[in-house]
C-alpha cells in the first residue's frame, strides 16, 4: 500500500473512533463525572482538559493555551507531512506511526477548535494513583510514537567507528 494511502487510512480511522467515543462519552455523561468499569483500576469519566498532556497548562487563568495549542498541531502536522515525503516507502512502521500521529493530533485539534478543550475519558488507577484521564486521540499518538522508534530500531544504520 502506498505511504500517503497507509497514513491517510490511519489517521482517518482514529478521527472517526476518536470523535465517535468523545460524542458517545458526551452525550451519555455529565461532566465531571465517571462509571467504574473495572473496580479499582479502569473508569469512564467525562472530564475537560483545556490544557495539553496530563493537564499541562489547564488553568482558567491562562487565555493564550487555545491558540497555542492549536498553532502547534498545525506546525506539527506540517513537519508530519514532510517526514512522510522523506520516508521510504518501504518503511511500513514510521509511515504507521506518522498516520497515528496525524489522527491523534487531529483529534485533538477538533475539540480545541470546536469546543475549546478536549473530552478525555478513559480513566486507570491502582488503588489511589491514578494515570490522567486520556481519550482514543491520546492512544493513537502513544502508540504512533512506538511505532516510529520501532523503525528507527529497525532501520538505524550500522554503528560507526571513530
Amino acid at each position: 500500500m502506498h505511504r500517503y494511502r497507509l497514513a491517510s487510512l490511519l489517521a482517518v480511522a482514529v478521527v472517526i473512533a476518536d470523535q465517535a467515543t468523545k460524542l458517545w462519552v458526551s452525550a451519555t455523561m455529565e461532566v465531571w463525572t465517571g462509571t467504574p468499569v473495572i473496580q479499582g483500576f479502569f473508569n469512564l469519566v467525562h472530564v475537560l482538559n483545556r490544557g495539553a498532556a496530563w493537564g499541562f497548562l489547564s488553568s482558567e487563568s491562562i487565555d493564550w493555551q487555545r491558540p497555542l495549542f492549536i498553532g502547534v498541531t498545525i506546525v506539527a502536522l506540517g513537519f508530519i507531512g514532510y517526514m512522510l515525503k522523506t520516508t521510504p516507502a518501504s518503511d511500513r512502521w514510521m509511515t504507521s506511526g506518522l498516520g497515528l500521529i496525524a489522527g491523534g493530533a487531529v483529534g485533538n485539534l477538533v475539540d480545541r477548535v470546536r469546543l475549546g478543550v478536549v473530552v478525555d475519558f478513559l480513566d486507570f488507577h491502582v488503588g489511589q494513583y491514578h494515570w490522567p484521564a486520556f481519550n482514543v486521540a491520546d492512544c493513537a499518538l502513544t502508540v504512533g510514537a512506538g511505532c516510529i522508534i520501532i523503525s528507527m530500531f529497525f532501520n538505524r544504520g550500522p554503528a560507526k567507528s571513530s
